[in-house]
């Protein structure tokens, strides 16, 4: 039951809280950021209007999904669980293959 209950909190997080954060946490990682930046295209410019972009926002944070040690840096360094990261990366990416949800 406990883990149902966990589960339920991390859903209820609102996602734009949690990518917020994420690019909050990128900000004050350049290393990380510029990484991020390379992988993505977006110029640093470009960030101000991109953080209002759906399509942007699932991209930052499918870039902590993808890497573990990435993805675990952020949730220590915020006191965010990886279920919450998980839940605003469904919001924002909708359904994958795997997922039975379509």
């Amino acid at each position: 039951m406990r883990h149902e209950i966990g589960k339920d909190r991390a859903q209820q997080a609102d996602p734009e809280e949690t990518a917020a954060a994420i690019l909050s946490w990128l900000a004050n990682e350049p290393d990380m950021l510029g990484r991020f930046l390379a992988l993505s295209g977006v110029q640093p410019q470009q960030l101000r209007n991109a953080v209002n972009d759906p399509g942007f926002l699932a991209g930052m944070i499918d870039f902590l999904m993808g890497h573990e040690p990435t993805l675990l840096a952020f949730c220590e360094a915020t006191a965010t669980k990886p279920e919450t990261v998980s839940a605003a990366w469904h919001h924002y990416s909708g359904p994958g293959l795997g997922s039975g949800d379509f």
